[in-house]
């Protein structure tokens, strides 16, 4: 099998291109090899390799700066996949395509399932549920699972910022009404794998996350405390829950980012990991 793989660099895309390479004939470039803003160049490649499946894990992530760059997000949250699901459609391949809890508006404090009504706060996740709507509007048999909170031992996330600080500062105040899945890369990748080697798997939405919810604070405290654990050296020692009003940005966010999990475990028979034990994994691989 032929796979295309976009977002080769990214935390979800650099996970795939590990786990892919084993088994499949992958075409991976990265930004550089392919102006993924260039739709002419993008369908050129896309004939040029005549992939049997395209997995789509490129975004635009910047979620305060998408308030200002709002025509890039677009172009790589919407158009692209857009322009992908179409290729797929007149080849008739399939697509696996990544979303984000930013689709919903984060009202309640219950999970939501896949069916909930989808009110995104933000240029981000207008963008993204564009994205959503045109690989399903083109392609019904397309996967897309909406994850959350993804982070990974590598690159800029929030477990790396939050060790970075922790060693720069005594006291951090860090947002704590918000509520979600931390999410790593790896899980999400290794998830994918399985769901296509499982042929069975029909076209849809799919929430892809890990069990259970954390605050931002949480997941903060869990990190420093698994740091500590390992014989890191913090200079924190005070961490203060603060309400999302404390700490003003320019993209709004949700504050209920709960998503559940039943359709997904139990199409692929699996179980996910806890957030605490995925975090455990995810920390031992980091770079440091």
């Amino acid at each position: 099998m032929k796979i295309f793989l976009t977002g080769v660099t990214g935390q979800v895309g650099y996970e795939l291109y590990n786990l892919l390479k084993r088994d499949y004939e992958l075409f991976a470039p990265t930004r550089g090899e392919l102006d993924l803003y260039d739709r002419n160049a993008v369908l050129e490649a896309l004939a040029d390799h005549s992939p049997d499946l395209i997995i789509n894990a490129a975004a635009y992530t910047a979620v305060d700066q998408a308030e200002e760059e709002v025509e890039l997000a677009f172009a790589l949250n919407a158009h692209l996949p857009e322009t992908l699901s179409r290729f797929a459609a007149a080849r008739g391949i399939r697509l696996f395509h990544y979303s984000t809890d930013y689709v919903y508006s984060g009202d309640g404090d219950s999970a939501q399932d896949e069916d909930a009504k989808t009110a995104p706060l933000s240029v981000y996740g207008k963008s993204k549920l564009a994205g959503d709507q045109a690989v399903l509007r083109n392609t019904p048999n397309a996967i897309i699972f909406r994850t959350s909170w993804v982070y990974s031992y590598r690159g800029k996330n929030f477990m790396n910022t939050m060790l970075k600080l922790a060693q720069e500062k005594q006291k951090l105040s860090i947002v704590d009404d918000q509520v979600g899945a931390p999410t790593p890369a790896s899980v999400i990748a290794e998830v994918t794998v399985k769901a296509l080697k499982s042929p069975q798997v029909k076209g849809g939405v799919y929430h892809l996350v890990t069990q259970g919810t954390a605050s931002w604070c949480e997941f903060a405290e869990a990190i420093f405390e698994r740091a500590r654990a390992n014989g890191e050296r913090l200079t924190v020692d005070t961490v203060t829950g603060i309400p999302t009003a404390e700490y003003p940005t320019p993209a709004k966010r949700p504050l209920n980012s709960r998503l559940k999990l039943d359709k997904l475990e139990s199409t692929l028979n699996i179980e996910m990991p806890a957030w605490q034990d995925a975090l455990a994994q995810t920390y031992a691989r980091r770079e440091k």
